[in-house]
């Protein structure tokens, strides 16, 4: 049976996670625009690298997951405060320029990136 993508990444994630922190979206992004394959998808995979976004009650997590696989978070890159917005996600291959550093996140993905930021602490 296949799994979503989202529940592979929440899987691969929990180890990377403090004790007690709770996993309330997952955003998966990577650091090239997809419409780069077009050009050719030799280029696009050997210069895109995966980072998935694992947003918790405590932080915003930008994870590692290499060249290969999009949902399988190794490390975490770099963490951001909880209260950080992501969002709105506009186009086809957003790019993401709210969390440090340029990611690009597909069309399908906007919803859990309105999700994250509608959970978004108020205080």
């Amino acid at each position: 049976m296949a799994i979503a993508i989202r529940e592979k990444i929440i899987e691969h994630a929990q180890p990377l996670l403090e004790p007690a922190e709770q996993i309330q979206a997952v955003i998966p992004a990577q650091t090239k625009n997809g419409w780069l394959g077009a050009l050719g998808i030799f280029w696009l995979i050997f210069t895109n690298n995966y980072r998935p976004i694992i947003v918790t009650d405590r932080r915003i997590a930008i994870a590692e997951s290499g060249r290969w696989k999009m949902a399988a978070p190794t490390s975490i890159h770099k963490s951001l405060d909880r209260n950080t917005k992501i969002g709105p996600g506009v186009g086809i291959w957003w790019k993401c320029t709210s969390l440090g550093e340029p990611l690009y996140i597909h069309k399908r993905f906007h919803k859990d990136v309105d999700k994250a930021d509608s959970l978004r602490p108020t205080a």
